[in-house]
């Protein structure tokens, strides 16, 4: 029986400032990005995708049959805020109308580089305005923002 692929520490996400192919971004292009998986909440790196459907019943038919249709991605990140304006890398680069690329690598140690053949999904979006969440007790700041899937993604990508 083969292992259960884990999620410790095996999550890279990085915001890239420009790539020119969702599905082979290069390691030049994740490399000019900021790393914010050391920022991100254990459980701040929320992508949810969700396919609609497309009725393609017939008149003639005694059941309704239906084809899958586009796709939508919804894009969430919850990161800490840092006590210094340098240190606070997220809130600085998560800005209100930032484009960029949500860049996720799963199956590798996040503190392993950027490397040709590697799988990822790739996200390209513009940033909402980060809010910042309601305090907590035993809790560090935190902000959310909402990411806007602007163009095609690729949820199955390999870096060049």
């Amino acid at each position: 029986m083969a292992a259960d692929l884990l999620a410790d520490g095996m999550i890279k996400a990085t915001w890239a400032p420009n790539v020119a192919n969702v599905a082979l971004p290069t390691v030049a292009e994740l490399a000019a990005g900021v790393d914010l998986e050391c920022y991100i909440t254990l459980d701040g790196l929320d992508i949810k995708g969700d396919t609609a459907s497309v009725d393609n019943t017939a008149l003639c038919s005694t059941d309704d049959t239906e084809e899958p249709g586009r796709v939508n991605y919804t894009l969430e990140i919850t990161a800490k805020r840092k006590d210094t304006a340098l240190a606070d890398v997220a809130w600085n680069t998560l800005t209100d109308r930032a484009l960029g690329f949500l860049v996720v690598r799963r199956t590798v140690l996040a503190t392993t580089a950027w490397t040709v053949g590697q799988a990822c999904e790739v996200y390209p979006a513009r940033c909402g305005r980060p809010i910042m969440a309601a305090p907590e007790k035993n809790s560090a700041q935190k902000f959310m923002v909402k990411l806007f899937n602007n163009a095609k993604s690729n949820d199955r990508a390999t870096v060049a």
